[in-house]
């Protein structure tokens, strides 16, 4: 990879209000860069979470701690205009309960010491076409699914010898084979429930097979319970925690956490931490320009995904040096920006 192309793209990324292309690239270096130089350097290779560890280490390594936590959590970023491909075609978002058109992004952010670290990335594709037999029309479908897409990443961050306690989720990758997977590795989790999943309250309960969907079970909302989840041979902790909604309303979540030694302010208090990739993919799409690229290629379009999360990485060594959140850093560039372009109007004007 050359650093000097990849300091300038994201730079670019961070720095530019508008689409983030390669002609606009080149005019702001004032042609010192070509067009093609640009093109060429997205579409030379492919870039993957090896590359973006190496980009990633030395900072990760100067905050790692035993108690750090590595969340997980998808993305979908909306491109209805672009020609569909495996990468760029339909997907559910939860979020909007609709299937959209766009690239669905896997992440896995290493939070610890106040600093936010994305540390492995997949993109989901759907390579394989099909007819479906009640509607009629085509569709697309993974290979691998997200949940062994997560497996796979975290073995890479265990190989890359990351220093982490838990593995935080929502109730999306909460399945019996990624608990068996974490705890197989010596790692712990704290996971979000669907209301619908059972629990045994004792080991009795658990043989004969009577089970209680956790929405119903009467237990405090302070005190964890301890049972079995049906399907998951090992005891776990289950807490529920109830909140206010924006609009007054109540709600209620149940977390499960493999830890036995944690209590309800441990499970609770680290399981909000898993909030910090929610902001990452929010700077991510609002500061690092990641839905607005051209680019038509496969490779293009992975390598642009690719400089925008490193650009929102740097954006938040910015904001950590500059004692400034990576909205309000943004926001000065964008005030800059706006007075230097005031500034050259008047120049205009006055020539006129």
């Amino acid at each position: 990879m050359k650093k000097a192309d990849l300091d300038l793209y994201t730079d670019y990324l961070l720095s530019t209000f508008g689409a983030a292309t390669a002609t606009g690239l080149s005019a702001m270096v004032e042609g010192d860069v070509s067009h093609d130089q640009i093109t060429r350097f997205l579409s030379a290779q492919e870039y993957t979470s090896k590359d973006l560890w190496q980009q990633v280490k030395r900072t990760v390594r100067s905050v790692e701690r035993d108690d750090g936590v590595l969340i997980f959590d998808d993305t979908i970023q909306e491109k209805a205009w672009t020609d569909e491909s495996e990468l760029m075609c339909w997907h559910f978002d939860h979020c909007s309960g609709r299937s959209v058109r766009g690239i669905n992004l896997l992440n896995a952010l290493y939070y610890c010491n106040a600093t936010s670290i994305p540390v492995a990335f997949e993109l989901v594709k759907k390579p394989v076409q099909y007819c479906d037999v009640a509607t009629k029309r085509h569709k697309r479908k993974s290979e691998v699914t997200k949940n062994e897409l997560m497996r796979e990443m975290i073995e890479t961050c265990i190989r890359n010898a990351l220093k982490f306690r838990f593995v935080l989720m929502d109730s999306w990758f909460s399945s019996e084979e990624n608990f068996d997977y974490i705890t197989g590795k010596g790692r712990h989790f704290i996971a979000a429930l669907k209301g619908n999943r059972l629990l045994a309250l004792s080991e009795e309960d658990r043989k004969k097979k009577r089970f209680t969907r956790v929405d119903e079970l009467i237990f405090s909302e302070q005190t964890p319970v301890r049972g079995w989840l049906k399907g998951y041979a090992k005891e776990v902790l289950v807490v529920r925690q109830v909140f206010k909604n924006k609009d007054d309303s109540t709600g209620i979540m149940h977390l499960v956490c493999s830890d036995l030694t944690c209590d309800y302010d441990a499970i609770t208090t680290t399981y909000k931490k898993r909030w910090q990739v929610e902001v990452f993919h929010k700077s991510l799409k609002s500061n690092a320009n990641l839905a607005k690229s051209p680019t038509r290629t496969l490779r293009t379009q992975s390598n642009h995904v690719f400089m925008a999360i490193y650009a929102a990485f740097k954006l938040e060594c910015l904001s950590i040096s500059n004692k400034l959140n990576p909205f309000a850093l943004c926001r000065k560039l964008l005030i800059n920006a706006s007075r230097s372009a005031y500034a050259q109007l008047q120049l205009f004007q006055a020539a006129a």
